[in-house]
């Protein structure tokens, strides 16, 4: 598994609002639900990181 690393993020009221909304209808944390946003913006960017090998 990969390590996480905590920071800051600002984010303006209405967005973050939107985001907890959005989260709690998909039964997720806020933290989780921006974790699995910028997954998917990786992945259509096709900029995922790559995966270690076992």
């Amino acid at each position: 598994m990969a390590k996480k690393k905590a920071f800051a993020l600002r984010v303006n009221e209405d967005m973050l609002k939107a985001i907890e909304k959005w989260a709690a209808d998909d039964f997720r944390s806020t933290n989780g639900q921006i974790e699995w946003m910028l997954t998917q913006a990786l992945k259509d960017a096709k900029r995922s990181p790559k995966k270690p090998t076992e």
